[in-house]
C-alpha cells in the first residue's frame, strides 16, 4: 500500500549515473532515504521527478510515495519507493527550519580510518555493520572545497572534489557528491574555495572493497539560503 511521506529534501546526490535522495520528515528528525528495488538502490530520473518533469532540489518540501521500510544493514533509513506515482513539491524550507533539524553527534560515526589524501573518511564494513544509522545533518562554521590530490593526472581525479571541515573538534576530509557544487566548480580546476557557515548532509555509502565511505552528500550555505538562492 502506497503512503506519502512529507520530507524536507536534504540530499539529491550523485550515485553512479543516477541519484541518492534523502530527507527528514517535516517537524521530525526521522531520516528517510527512498530507494529503488534495484541492487544498488539508486533512483532514476523517472522515479524521482515531479509531474512537470523537474528534479527535486535540496530544501524542497516533498511528498514522496513509499511502499514500506527496507533497511539494509547500517542504512536503516531506507524505504522502498513506489515508482508508479510522481513526487509532489509542497514548498521550500528555510535556514531557521534547518536549525530545528540540526543533529549534534560527538563524532561522525567511527573516526580513525582514512584513505590517501583524506581524513576520517571511511569505516571498515565490520564496524559499519554495527552502526544504527547512515545519515547526519550537521552545522559547521566553514567548509573548504578543494580538488582531490592523489592521482591528479587522471580524468576522474580532476572531477573529484573534497570537503574539508571540522565538527565537534574533529577534522574531516571526504568526497563531495552534491551535483550542484560539482557543477559549480567543475570549470575551476585546481582552485580552493572557502565557504562560510553551512549545513552538511553526511552519508555513509554502501560497501566498497571492505569499507563504507563517508560522503558530503549535500552542502547548504547560509548566505545562499538567506539570499534566496536555490542552489
Amino acid at each position: 500500500m502506497t503512503r506519502f511521506k512529507r520530507l524536507v529534501c536534504l540530499a539529491n546526490s550523485r550515485k553512479g549515473g543516477q541519484r541518492c535522495i534523502a530527507g527528514m520528515v517535516v517537524d521530525s528528525q526521522q531520516w528517510i532515504r527512498p530507494v529503488s528495488a534495484r541492487k544498488n538502490h539508486e533512483i532514476s530520473k523517472q522515479e524521482r521527478q515531479y509531474k512537470d518533469g523537474s528534479d527535486p532540489r535540496v530544501l524542497d518540501i516533498i511528498d514522496v510515495p513509499l511502499l514500506h521500510r527496507r533497511p539494509s544493514s547500517y542504512q536503516s533509513e531506507n524505504w522502498l519507493l513506489d515508482p508508479r506515482h510522481h513526487w509532489k513539491r509542497a514548498g521550500r524550507a528555510e535556514w531557521n527550519h534547518l536549525l530545528t533539524m540540526e543533529q549534534h553527534p560527538s563524532t561522525l560515526w567511527t573516526n580513525g580510518y582514512s584513505t590517501s589524501g583524506r581524513l576520517n573518511d571511511r569505516i571498515p564494513i565490520e564496524e559499519a555493520a554495527t552502526l544504527p544509522d547512515s545519515l547526519k545533518l550537521v552545522r559547521v562554521s566553514r567548509v573548504t572545497l578543494r580538488p582531490h590530490s592523489p592521482h591528479a593526472s587522471s580524468d576522474a581525479a580532476k572531477r573529484t572534489m573534497d570537503a574539508v571541515f571540522r565538527h565537534a573538534g574533529h577534522l574531516y576530509i571526504m568526497p563531495v557528491t552534491d551535483p550542484e557544487y560539482e557543477l559549480a566548480y567543475r570549470n575551476k580546476p585546481g582552485k580552493v574555495h572557502e565557504l562560510g557557515e553551512s549545513f552538511l548532509t553526511v552519508s555513509l555509502g554502501e560497501e566498497f572493497k571492505g569499507y563504507s565511505y563517508k560522503l558530503a552528500a549535500a552542502i547548504i550555505e547560509r548566505t545562499k539560503i538567506e539570499a534566496g538562492s536555490e542552489t
